[in-house]
């Protein structure tokens, strides 16, 4: 156990000193332009998960503690149901305070958990996905701000289906790893601190942001 912590917090290191030097991460496929049609909006939806790292190692970690957790789909289904949910908070005009932080906070805790094989209850687990989804699903919101009903539709629709086949892949990964190859369970552990070293990474990022702000 000590070796493997050792090598998780050696893991989590790594990913935040890479991290550390990345540029500011993507999280627009149109450029950043309202989608006016039905595919604009699919097209965005489909790739703001992906594209802004932050989201998309969250996703991977829900897969991941889900199966872990032996929720996969409910646990899944909470986060991507959150999510849904802060999108339409913000595109209602309600401002959630420092949500760019509170996703960062919601990468490193989840990382964590997983990297310390923390067993939480699967009740605790969903509330923390909604309640992170909520955040997440806000930011996805600024994308999709002033767009008609059809482009907002398939940007919901597209996001929320890009999402939950993360979730599912990874937690379907996830037990496949742990049943098949019970040598490599501490890869998964390993990949918890991978997520907590990003979530280390933005959280910092976010902090010196409030700290000083102008300077970086």
């Amino acid at each position: 156990m000590a070796n493997y912590r050792s090598h998780a917090i050696r893991a989590a290191c790594a990913a935040s000193l890479f991290l550390a030097g990345t540029p500011a991460f993507a999280h627009h496929p149109t450029g950043g332009q309202t989608p006016m049609t039905f595919g604009d909006g699919l097209l965005s939806g489909l790739g703001h998960p992906v594209i802004g790292i932050d989201h998309f190692a969250f996703v991977v970690a829900v897969g991941i503690a889900a199966a872990l957790a032996g929720r996969l789909w409910p646990l899944a289904v909470s986060f991507v149901v959150g999510a849904v949910g802060g999108c339409l908070v913000h595109v209602a005009g309600i401002n959630l305070p420092v949500a760019e932080l509170v996703i960062a906070a919601t990468v490193l805790l989840l990382g964590a958990i997983i990297a310390t094989n923390r067993q939480l209850p699967a009740i605790m687990l969903g509330t923390l996905f909604a309640g992170a989804g909520l955040f997440h699903g806000w930011a996805y919101g600024g994308s999709i701000l002033g767009a008609q009903e059809m482009p907002l539709v398939a940007y919901l629709t597209g996001f929320t289906l890009i999402q939950l086949a993360i979730a599912l892949f990874a937690g379907l990964v996830t037990r496949w790893v742990m049943v098949s190859h019970p040598a490599r369970q501490m890869n998964v552990r390993l990949a918890g601190g991978v997520v907590a070293g990003m979530g280390l990474a933005l959280f910092v990022g976010q902090i010196e942001g409030v700290l000083f702000p102008g300077v970086l």
